[in-house]
């Protein structure tokens, strides 16, 4: 728990926020960090621009691809008028579909999905507007410009959430956060922005206490005052965001004092549920009275959506496994010959509802090496039951290739085609680790089957900590989805391209 005078994991020093101390609080800048603050207007203004010129672009290719350099416009005035109003009516239903959103800037798939809808509406535009006017625009040049109009904005997206991630890598920030709550729960919540720095929060101080701000029978004078020092604290930090972390140290008077004061005053208010891991589609809002209650949906494990990951796994498996044949003859005549021994490794692992099951991996240390671990356990570098060694002896010149680029997990395949595995799931785990988990952790965690790729892997991989794979394993299973699936495949490209964290 956070005390004063106390850094947190993410490099934020802490002062108490006592009922007695709050009027002297002060802002605090994270220790040995620069903020620099990134102008999310201006980040919405160059992207409408982008859009704009490539929405320019693409229709004129449309057209020109259509009816040749001769006639570059079009054969009348209906493309022309297509040329020149199609751009603005593409940003207008950008903006209509709320893609410039300050809160979808640079996180989340949603920004991408409204893009794709924004193209439907589009398509409804011009088809009315030429029946309208009779104008019969080609049926060719309509779908190819939609077709261009939403890949070019997916691309000028795509691009723009690089560059700003890279920004923000650097010390960037598209908001700066004062968190305030008391001790366990600021920490939790401090840390938790910090696991996500794409998201462009920034916490740039904290107001820890462990009395509520306003006790019971407290007038409302002394509130508005308590409640004016935090707005004060977050000014004096040059903070955009308050954050309030779930905690008893803000009651609903204090939250509710503190949103009509905020108004007007340019900075925004997040309050953090109590509830943890769980994303946005298993959360709903459920008001009764003007009473804000938050609806927890059951988590999935059967129906139609479990039956369409079982058929992706199989389907998927299967495609996998035939196009990939040859690297994995190439992978094990290299195993063979890097040093005597079988080229698969076998291990027994726990899967779906606690069965065990043998799990396959290219071979890539030398035969005997588990008799070697004890002595260099002292070596570890590896926080929890597992071993880990960045420069591990014991692995193979050609183990260490295959474990930089995940290629040894590749036999795993065969382990979703027999259903034991998913591609994408938790991390299957050992029986030592299984026995560590709470009870219920341990239920929960076992709900789904192991996946040979999943969150830990494009989060980190090897430099995660034994506590935050676990926390990972349990977002996945809390969180899962078809659409989940798809980004984690995604990403797991990236993540094997680049090679972090895998030794």
């Amino acid at each position: 728990m956070l005390k004063e005078g106390e850094v947190n994991l993410a490099g934020v020093p802490v002062r108490s926020l006592s009922i007695g101390q709050i009027g002297s609080m002060t802002s605090l800048a994270p220790a040995g960090i620069t903020v620099t603050r990134i102008s999310a207007p201006h980040v919405r203004l160059a992207l409408m621009m982008a859009d704009l010129a490539a929405a320019l672009g693409a229709i004129v290719l449309a057209v020109v691809g259509r009816f040749g350099a001769k006639e570059p416009l079009g054969p009348g005035a209906p493309y022309l008028v297509l040329v020149l109003a199609g751009p603005v009516v593409w940003l207008t239903l950008l903006m209509a579909s709320g893609v410039y959103s300050t809160r979808r800037l640079g996180t989340g798939a949603a920004e991408f999905g409204r893009i794709t809808n924004a193209g439907l509406w589009m398509l409804g535009v011009i088809v009315c507007a030429s029946y309208l006017t009779r104008s019969n625009v080609s049926r060719e040049v309509a779908a190819v410009t939609v077709m261009a109009l939403t890949l070019v904005s997916l691309a000028v997206h795509l691009a723009g959430r690089l560059l700003l991630r890279q920004r923000v890598r650097v010390g960037g920030a598209l908001h700066r956060v004062m968190v305030v709550g008391s001790g366990s729960e600021a920490e939790g919540l401090v840390n938790h922005i910090a696991r996500l720095p794409h998201a462009g929060l920034r916490v740039v101080g904290v107001c820890s206490g462990g009395a509520p701000l306003s006790p019971v029978g407290a007038p409302d004078a002394s509130l508005t005052s308590r409640v004016d020092a935090v707005i004060e604290a977050a000014r004096g930090a040059h903070a955009d965001t308050i954050a309030v972390s779930a905690s008893a140290m803000m009651t609903g008077s204090d939250l509710r004092q503190l949103s009509w004061s905020l108004e007007g005053s340019g900075i925004r208010l997040l309050v953090a549920p109590g509830v943890t891991e769980l994303a946005g589609p298993r959360l709903l809002v459920y008001p009764i009275g003007g009473l804000p209650l938050l609806h927890v949906k059951e988590a999935e494990f059967t129906g139609a959506n479990w039956i369409a990951k079982v058929f992706i796994d199989r389907v998927g498996a299967t495609l996998l496994s035939v196009a990939l044949a040859p690297l994995f003859a190439v992978i094990a005549i290299a195993v063979r010959f890097s040093s005597p021994g079988p080229v698969l490794f076998r291990q027994r692992r726990v899967g779906l509802h606690g069965r065990e099951f043998t799990v396959l991996k290219f071979r890539t240390m030398y035969v005997g090496s588990d008799q070697l671990q004890n002595g260099l356990n002292d070596l570890n570098e590896y926080k929890g039951v597992l071993f880990k060694m960045a420069r591990d002896p014991r692995v193979t010149s050609v183990g260490r290739i295959l474990r930089r680029y995940s290629l040894d997990e590749l036999p795993q395949i065969w382990n979703v085609l027999t259903g034991s595995m998913s591609l994408v799931g938790p991390r299957p785990p050992l029986r030592s680790e299984v026995d560590r988990y709470p009870g219920d952790l341990r239920r929960r965690r076992l709900l789904v089957r192991p996946g040979i790729t999943g969150l830990w892997q494009v989060s980190g991989r090897s430099d995660l900590s034994w506590e935050e794979t676990v926390r990972l394993d349990l977002q996945y299973v809390e969180n899962w989805s078809v659409l989940l699936d798809t980004t984690v495949l995604w990403k797991t490209l990236l993540a094997v391209a680049s090679g972090r964290g895998a030794y």
